[in-house]
């Protein structure tokens, strides 16, 4: 059970971080990059003739604009010429880094995959103090620490260390994090984060709330996450479909189908409109208590409500039908679904062929193959044998003709 002081809302004083680390970035030697273009070519491999001549530039007294700087390390491709350049030019009496330099270097030493040198930007820029930073750029190396180099650990506190920069998260920055260890499952780290919401100046919003309901349900805690449901009034916000929708699933998830009903009642009074994915939800549900007459009605209900289904809505639909051996109605929903251009999947082909191959429904099988070739698919040599043995088992003039007109496709 979530404490109920989690929710309080009440700012306490920022935690400012005390620590200064002094940049680790490798010196490179002046009079080296200094040289002449030739040497920049030798020094850094990646960069062409323009590249060498826009490189020079930073050798000359001309004071250099933002743009020309941009300019400069736009051009670099590799990672150890990007930290090399940025100390060349920190020498320079023009020396004036802003946030967009900063974000450029950034991007480029995550594209080469260097983090390590990431970090020792990061303690750059808080031993420089040479310009303010918004919440946008702290955003982008968070995004950059959690999904593409994994150190969600590192993205956390990174959050927790804007403030020592000058700058408060927003809420979408703190949304990300939240999501981010949703994502990674790391359910213990959750409830620390959240709680932390007003020491950072956060107001929670309706997408935060969703966002823990979501890690709830997913670790199973369907209690708590109701909990959070009941708390969305108390925050002056208001749930919305997604968190009805993940509510259901997290209940279907459970076998509980009856209470998933019942939540999107409730939904209904509230007067939320049930989208796509809210009734794809409960079909899922009801499939996989082999409940698909219910699932074909709520199927029609949908449109009722002027919610067209999708191809997940059928193909669920679909899987129920294949699964209680009712391949003539399958196929029916197939030639529907075909009509109205929502291709079934490769293996509910394979399983209605298989399905009416037993049936010894050798015309129905034509039809199906042909849909699924149609469709894009290929069968494999398993399907082809099947097919084959279906059809030898009859002795109309059908069957004769359709087995040579396989044989002839397999020897093309």
């Amino acid at each position: 059970m979530i404490s109920r002081s989690l929710f309080s809302r009440k700012p306490h004083t920022p935690i400012i971080q005390s620590l200064l680390f002094r940049s680790r970035i490798t010196q490179k030697s002046s009079f080296a990059l200094a040289s002449s273009c030739s040497t920049f070519s030798r020094k850094i491999p990646s960069a062409s003739n323009s590249d060498s001549g826009n490189l020079y530039k930073l050798n000359h007294k001309d004071w250099l604009s933002p743009t020309e700087v941009l300019k400069i390390f736009s051009n670099l491709k590799d990672s150890v010429a990007v930290i090399s350049v940025l100390e060349q030019y920190s020498k320079r009496k023009d020396y004036k880094p802003n946030e967009a330099l900063y974000t450029l270097v950034i991007n480029q030493l995550a594209q080469a995959k260097s983090f390590d040198a990431i970090e020792d930007i990061m303690k750059r820029i808080k031993n420089e103090r040479m310009c303010r930073l918004s919440d946008g750029f702290f955003y982008n190396v968070i995004k950059i620490y959690g999904n593409m180099a994994g150190r969600i650990k590192r993205a956390i506190e990174t959050l927790f260390d804007m403030p020592s920069y000058n700058c408060w998260p927003s809420v979408k920055t703190f949304n990300f994090v939240l999501n981010l260890l949703v994502s990674a499952k790391l359910f213990d780290e959750i409830h620390d984060i959240y709680t932390s919401a007003a020491k950072l100046g956060i107001e929670i919003d309706a997408c935060c709330l969703n966002i823990l309901v979501k890690g709830l349900c997913e670790n199973g805690n369907l209690e708590a996450a109701f909990y959070v449901l009941d708390e969305f009034p108390k925050q002056n916000c208001q749930p919305n479909v997604r968190t009805f929708s993940t509510l259901m699933h997290g209940l279907c998830e459970q076998g509980k189908v009856e209470e998933a009903f019942g939540l999107l009642e409730r939904m209904e009074n509230e007067g939320i409109d049930a989208d796509t994915i809210t009734f794809n939800i409960l079909i899922s549900g009801l499939r996989k208590q082999r409940r698909v007459e219910e699932g074909l009605t709520l199927l029609e209900k949908m449109k009722a409500k002027g919610c067209y289904p999708n191809s997940g809505s059928y193909q669920e639909v679909l899987y129920g039908l294949l699964d209680k051996g009712r391949f003539m109605e399958a196929k029916e929903l197939v030639g529907r679904m075909v009509s109205e251009r929502m291709g079934p999947s490769f293996m509910s082909y394979k399983k209605l062929i298989h399905g009416l191959c037993n049936e010894r429904s050798v015309e129905d099988v034509d039809w199906v193959l042909k849909q699924m070739v149609q469709q894009g698919f290929v069968p494999r040599m398993g399907m082809w044998r099947e097919i084959i043995r279906c059809a030898s088992s009859g002795h109309n003039s059908y069957n004769h003709v359709y087995i040579t007109e396989v044989v002839d496709s397999l020897a093309r």
